[in-house]
């Protein structure tokens, strides 16, 4: 702040040794034009920021928390607003629900990140929102950025003032709030567990950011190559802000009407070399990784495991690409497989850096090293399309839980059979809607376990077939020896 007089100016305050002088004549300064500050402004505002949505509907990917008559949209149709803790992974879209909300009930809002502010700050500002609340008799929100990164004191700090309805208190979280946040504040708050974001609520923020020619790139009337749109999606890894801030570049490089393969290439080697330790691209290590593990090749894996430590990737992001990596390309091929990689991840997490790295070591060595099946990712897919197809298939009869004596009337739970009560331990009963009857999703591979799985499969099949054949009920070892 400056104090003028009529003939120029002096520095509001006396400068201190080393101290910075600012000088400002008020004779000299224009106003600055309304339109030129807002393009300035937008021209230095990342898209991603310029993109967060300002209405509900504008909320891609989140439908669980959103869609009528889930829990956020009760809060905001009932017009009542609780502390509420935002757990998921980044550009989940957390910090933007906050904001939103804060501004739908049109309260004060202030917002810290854990990483940069001190619990001193925070308190400051909630003794202010104490005494906000007994002049004019309505809270403030306070908005907790990465708020697993305060201690358990520091958050027990926020107690008095949640209870007594000061603040209202939103903390955003990439963690498991039941191990990072501590239990009598978790009791006091809701918890919002936002998903990471699929190809499709992707694509859609994508084509806002295209059209929008306020806020967004629809001034350059550019279009976007689907196989670019593709690749800019897979980069970004469910993270909203990464695939805007990626697209910002990439139309930048764009010398014609549509943003091509090459573009969203090019952008993505520059985005590494600005964030990356080393200067390699992030999406061509995790990928040389994937498939070195999926070709079995132990020491590539090795390679490209500590290609990716060493430029600087969160280990524990690696971790988790592991253990997507056995259900996905292992599944019951070897089923410890994903034991191991969960147990690796929590000794990384143990342990930290250097030692911790050792553990992802010897998960890479045994992912490689295992039997693989992609069986169980393909079944999963498989029903999923089932689904979308005829998500209404009705529940048969037999297997309804007949909860009153109106359900019990109508046939709930009427010829159920308890396969406990039969010796086989099964029963010829159907449990598949009647129109999908027969239908197999999952079939067994022939390495690891799976071979056992499907001996297993087999032999309940033909004991089913013979009870459906109206035999006689056998002991388990009459249909053959039990797998």
């Amino acid at each position: 702040m400056f104090r003028t007089t009529g003939q120029g100016a002096e520095p509001a305050q006396r400068a201190g040794p080393g101290a910075i002088r600012l000088w400002y004549n008020p004779k000299s300064a224009k106003p600055m034009d309304k339109t030129k500050k807002d393009r300035d402004k937008a021209t230095h505002t990342p898209l991603a920021e310029r993109m967060r949505p300002r209405t509900f509907d504008r909320v891609y990917g989140q439908d669980h928390i959103l869609g009528k008559g889930k829990l956020l949209a009760e809060l905001i149709e009932s017009n009542r607003l609780v502390s509420i803790i935002f757990w998921g992974p980044p550009g989940s879209g957390k910090t933007t629900l906050g904001t939103m909300l804060a501004r739908h009930f049109d309260l004060p809002f202030e917002f810290f990140s854990a990483v940069l502010s001190g619990i001193k700050e925070v308190k400051e500002f909630m003794a202010r929102a104490e005494q906000q609340r007994k002049l004019f008799g309505r809270p403030m929100i306070l908005f907790i950025d990465e708020i697993h990164r305060f201690n358990k004191a520091q958050q027990a700090a926020f107690l008095p003032y949640v209870e007594k309805g000061d603040i209202i208190l939103f903390g955003s979280t990439t963690e498991n709030p039941s191990f990072e946040v501590i239990a009598p504040l978790l009791s006091r708050t809701r918890v919002l567990v936002l998903k990471e974001l699929d190809h499709e609520a992707l694509g859609r923020i994508l084509r806002d950011a295209l059209e929008d020619a306020d806020r967004g790139l629809g001034a350059a009337g550019l279009a976007i190559e689907p196989a670019a749109q593709d690749m800019l999606i897979d980069y970004a890894n469910g993270d909203a802000r990464r695939a805007l801030n990626t697209l910002e570049i990439a139309a930048g490089l764009a010398r014609a009407q549509a943003i091509t393969v090459a573009n969203v290439q090019e952008a993505l080697q520059q985005r590494t070399l600005l964030y990356d330790k080393s200067g390699e691209e992030h999406f061509n290590l995790i990928s040389a990784l994937h498939k070195s593990l999926r070709n079995s090749d132990v020491d590539a894996s090795l390679y490209w495991l500590v290609r990716m430590l060493a430029s600087g990737e969160d280990p524990l992001y690696v971790a988790r690409r592991m253990v997507r990596f056995a259900s996905e390309d292992i599944g019951l091929a070897d089923p410890q497989a994903l034991a191991l990689t969960l147990h690796a991840k929590e000794a990384y997490d143990f342990l930290g850096s250097p030692e911790g790295e050792l553990a992802l070591a010897e998960a890479v060595v045994y992912l490689a090293a295992a039997p693989k099946s992609n069986r169980i990712y393909t079944a999963y897919g498989a029903v999923q399309k089932e689904v979308e197809r005829s998500p209404h298939e009705p529940v048969p009869l037999q297997i309804r839980n007949a909860v009153t004596s109106l359900m019990k009337e109508i046939g709930y739970g009427q010829s159920y059979q308890y396969a406990h009560d039969s010796a086989a331990e099964t029963t010829d009963m159907e449990t598949m809607p009647e129109r999908l009857r027969g239908r197999r999703y999952y079939d067994p591979g022939s390495l690891g376990f799976e071979k056992e799985i499907r001996k297993r499969i087999d032999w309940w099949e033909a004991l089913k077939f013979r009870l459906r054949e109206g035999k006689k009920e056998d002991k388990p070892g009459d249909a053959g020896e039990k797998p």
